[in-house]
């Protein structure tokens, strides 16, 4: 019992506690914030029930699990381990055309498979997600200064493209979106030239009419062209967002609490709009202070990354960072309506498992890092 606890005390006293914190706060006001769902007069009208609450719990205690196994591993015996993960998030994702399942309505969405026996939805774009960051962190750290050489940028280029195109055509955008997001944030931080980056937006702009005329649908280009409508149909397709600001409103300076007969209805308030959920039952007050917490995580995991002592950890902690940082940037620019709905989730704070358990999972990466520039690891090799 004595080197247990020696062994705890150790880990706690050099372990990133502020990120740790960080994770715990968001994510246990989940659990609130779900529960506070289901005393709702709604709930009924959502897929939510008591056994919600219980997934939701196991995922946070699994990932914490799994995040504080990863923490004391030295991340650098990780990069070999390629061939294992790589091959398994690629063939779950694919086995999605096949008999996957989705939730939205639309025939292309299939982005869940269904554990038999237990009845789990897994999500293996998010399980793709983190494989990605860590064998696109590897194949960075194997090019490194030769990383704005034409062919090597290429390939990099081409790895990228690959998961996001996948995710893409398996019906994902959001997914699809974020990892796209996290590729150009490790590659911003693995220095490309700006001789690539200037001629790279030029080109964005220019492709814009392929991409709205020949690769979105008109589901898609209606959920862009409704933030630009100056009266939206309130009750057609943007009667989401319009009832995620009324919600928002409603919780003016310290909301109208946890418990109320007041709480407006918003398709999926559970998991994409439970931002709105938030700042309804904790106002102004709670909104900033989720936004501060989450802030401060992003500036701890940049901080880890700019700290690692190679591009392997610097890459993993960038990757990290991106995904936090863009997932929840985009999901409250979905609840204020500046951005289109895409299905993206809030980090740590929307129900679902696969979705809590993959961002633990990036946490105790980014924490292995930090651990190993302390040289605070409990286990190497």
């Amino acid at each position: 019992m004595g080197k247990i606890a020696s062994g705890v005390w150790s880990y706690l006293k050099r372990v990133d506690k502020w990120l740790w914190l960080c994770c715990l706060a968001v994510s246990c006001t989940s659990v609130i914030l779900i529960y506070g769902i289901l005393q709702t007069d709604y709930v009924h009208l959502l897929r939510l029930s008591g056994r919600s609450l219980v997934v939701q719990a196991g995922a946070i205690a699994l990932g914490i699990v799994g995040a504080l196994i990863i923490s004391i591993i030295d991340y650098q015996t990780l990069d070999r381990l390629w061939v294992i993960h790589v091959p398994i998030a690629y063939i779950l994702t694919i086995l999605t055309f096949f008999i996957g399942v989705g939730a939205s309505g639309r025939p292309d969405d299939k982005r869940w498979l269904i554990i038999p026996i237990v009845d789990v939805w897994l999500q293996p774009s998010e399980i793709l997600k983190i494989s990605f960051i860590l064998f696109f962190a590897y194949h960075i750290s194997k090019v490194k200064d030769s990383v704005n050489n034409p062919l090597m940028l290429l390939s990099l280029l081409v790895h990228a493209a690959v998961p996001v195109l996948l995710v893409h055509f398996q019906g994902d955008d959001g997914t699809a979106l974020l990892i796209l997001f996290i590729a150009v944030t490790m590659l911003f931080m693995a220095g490309i030239s700006w001789k690539y980056i200037v001629p790279a937006c030029v080109a964005l702009v220019a492709v814009i009419p392929i991409i709205w005329n020949f690769v979105l649908d008109d589901f898609q280009k209606g959920r862009i062209l409704i933030l630009f409508q100056a009266e939206p149909d309130k009750l057609g397709d943007y009667y989401q967002q319009y009832q995620s600001k009324v919600t928002i409103a409603l919780g003016k300076v310290f909301g109208i609490g946890l418990i109320s007969d007041q709480h407006q209805y918003v398709p999926e308030i559970h998991n994409d709009f439970i931002f709105a959920f938030l700042c309804e039952s904790f106002g102004f007050v709670g909104a900033v202070a989720l936004l501060a917490v989450m802030t401060f995580m992003c500036i701890r995991l940049l901080r880890n990354c700019l700290n690692a002592t190679d591009t392997f950890g610097t890459q993993i902690c960038a990757g990290i960072c991106g995904m936090i940082f863009f997932q929840f940037v985009i999901n409250v620019g979905m609840c204020l309506s500046l951005l289109p709905v895409i299905g993206n989730t809030f980090p740590f704070l929307s129900y679902g498992g696969s979705s809590m358990l993959s961002n633990y999972l990036g946490i105790g990466l980014a924490l292995s890092v930090s651990m190993k520039q302390k040289k605070n690891l409990l286990f190497s090799g």
